[in-house]
């Protein structure tokens, strides 16, 4: 019976509702969510299956929804399927080998970092403005414009060396430690909190497949709807 089934929780990151990942063909963005919550709900009444979204995750994500313009009837399904729990940031111990490794990724970053604003620097020193002159075209106006294009391709790589991959917000930190608290799975598409999941020793699910897992952990508890055809 699904009442003896031993209790499994997860904790839900934003990127799982936003990805495309979790869409069907031609499925608006309000569609799939009110989608995956009713999975969500299904296997919280059948299952004793439950998710959990730390306050912070949950703010950020209503405005990424409200930004797009969701239904309120989402709102509503989140609220009431998905459980908001602070987590207990005093109570949750973390090895000092994380932190250890933590700090040295960060220092690694930053050196990487500081590389790349150097590499933009000189190659913006290379720049002649009497060499950017064109017929009809002001050299300090050529100038600032290939100025422009290197800093903005200095943001990104800069962007890029220090972020991604990394744990780079309270939000995802509030994640990971409510997922240690619970000894829940991780449900995310982002690279940086799974690479962390690792090092926290805990379980985690692509968000892009976890509407298929509830599915099949309800097809296989032989639930009405989802029993084998």
């Amino acid at each position: 019976m699904p009442g003896e089934l031993p209790r499994q929780q997860f904790v839900l990151d934003t990127s799982l509702f936003i990805t495309e990942e979790i869409r069907r063909d031609g499925e608006s963005l309000t569609d799939a969510a009110l989608r995956l919550l009713d999975l969500v709900a299904t296997a919280r009444l059948e299952l004793n299956i439950s998710c959990h979204m730390p306050p912070s995750i949950h703010d950020e994500l209503a405005t990424m929804l409200r930004d797009r313009d969701v239904d309120e009837e989402v709102f509503s399904r989140l609220d009431t399927w998905v459980v908001r729990k602070s987590p207990d940031r005093y109570g949750v111990t973390i090895p000092a080998n994380i932190v250890y490794n933590f700090i040295d990724e960060m220092s690694d970053r930053v050196d990487r970092g500081l590389r790349v604003s150097e590499e933009a620097l000189r190659e913006v020193e290379q720049l002649d403005p009497s060499e950017l002159t064109r017929d009809g075209e002001d050299s300090a106006e050529a100038y600032m414009t290939e100025a422009d294009r290197i800093l903005s391709g200095m943001r990104d790589k800069y962007r890029q060396a220090l972020r991604q991959g990394v744990l780079d917000s309270r939000e995802d930190f509030d994640l990971l430690v409510l997922a240690r608290e619970l000894d829940a799975g991780v449900v995310t598409e982002d690279r940086g909190i799974i690479s962390w999941a690792d090092e926290f020793g805990l379980r985690y699910v692509r968000g892009a497949q976890f509407p298929t897992l509830l599915e099949e952990y309800l097809r296989a508890s032989g639930v009405d709807g989802f029993a084998p055809g």
